[in-house]
């Protein structure tokens, strides 16, 4: 069985989806949907930059669900992808669960881009520049990172763990000064390596609560269909179609651990052998060969990777 992935924020890279506007006119259609969704040359961004400007949370955020679509739609178009034969659920790591509903029909593409600006805009006011911070902690597992985070949260302040990647891949996030004794701790605890990373808010933590409140208000508003197939919620890592439970999961993901690596081992054990990551970039490709070993995973964002794809694609769609 085949499962379909999207990106999450941090797989953004200037050019992403330009190669496949292009030369399809199903990816230029979604491309201009985002446009006018955004009133915002977005494409244009994606295509020609600046870095500075498109890694901005709010760009970044409805840039990479329109790279997502934008191939996901020329994977039907072009190699006969059809979730109803062979595709047994898709998912998406943070923001990419937004994709992975508007790949599935659950929310407009139009719908996706406007809630991803309004939860990019959301999470960079939520705390002020220079008071949050996230931290990579190489070599543990979630158990012993939220031992950690919760030794390093003193004085009232947060650190929680914000990204359950992959086998010893965990990152938390929360006060600067929390994820800072985080990573001594985790030094002294035998982390391979405990590093502080490049963000421009502390995401997946306590300190996102406002928000959640926006996006709870934001969705609120916004029409959910049952996806075409089941997604696999990041709070849950296990499968919801039901809109009102899709709709609480993407607000409570706004502060919640992304559970990357217990949704990749909740979808093979669904019987997935095969997952193709649609959009920028092969991160969460490399990370689905590393949590289920016995499966085979490829990514799809440029016109030279359609061939590799029509073939796993056929091999789904006779499982």
């Amino acid at each position: 069985m085949l499962a379909v992935i999207f990106p999450g924020q941090g797989s953004q890279a200037v050019g992403m989806g330009a190669a496949l506007a292009t030369k399809f006119p199903a990816a230029r259609a979604v491309l201009a949907e985002v446009d006018e969704a955004l009133s915002q040359n977005l494409s244009g961004l994606m295509r020609d930059g600046p870095t500075e400007e498109l890694n901005l949370t709010s760009n970044a955020q409805p840039a990479l669900m329109a790279a997502s679509l934008a191939a996901f739609r020329v994977l039907q178009s072009e190699a006969g992808l059809d979730l109803a034969r062979g595709v047994r659920v898709v998912a998406g790591h943070s923001l990419g669960e937004y994709s992975a509903l508007a790949a599935a029909g659950s929310l407009s593409i139009r719908d996706a881009a406007r809630l991803l600006r309004i939860r990019g805009d959301a999470m960079q006011r939520a705390v002020p520049v220079g008071a949050g911070a996230m931290a990579a902690l190489l070599g543990l597992d979630r158990e012993v990172a939220e031992e950690i985070a919760r030794e390093a949260a003193t004085g009232g302040e947060v650190c929680d763990v914000a990204n359950d990647n992959g086998p010893g891949q965990v990152v938390v996030s929360g006060h600067k000064a929390a994820v800072e004794r985080a990573v001594v701790i985790a030094q002294g605890r035998g982390a391979r390596r405990a590093i502080m990373l490049s963000v421009s808010a502390p995401f997946h933590c306590g300190l996102m609560a406002p928000a959640a409140e926006t996006m709870r208000e934001a969705l609120g508003g916004t029409i959910l269909h049952a996806p075409a197939v089941p997604v696999v919620a990041n709070v849950k890592a296990a499968p919801i179609s039901d809109p009102d439970a899709i709709r609480a999961a993407l607000v409570q993901q706004v502060t919640a651990t992304v559970r990357w690596r217990e949704s990749v081992v909740a979808m093979a054990a669904l019987g997935i052998d095969r997952f193709v990551e649609v959009g920028a970039g092969k991160v969460l490709t490399g990370l689905v060969k590393r949590i289920a070993t016995g499966s085979s995973a490829a990514a799809f964002g440029q016109p030279s990777d359609l061939d590799a794809l029509r073939t796993v694609l056929e091999a789904g769609a006779h499982v």
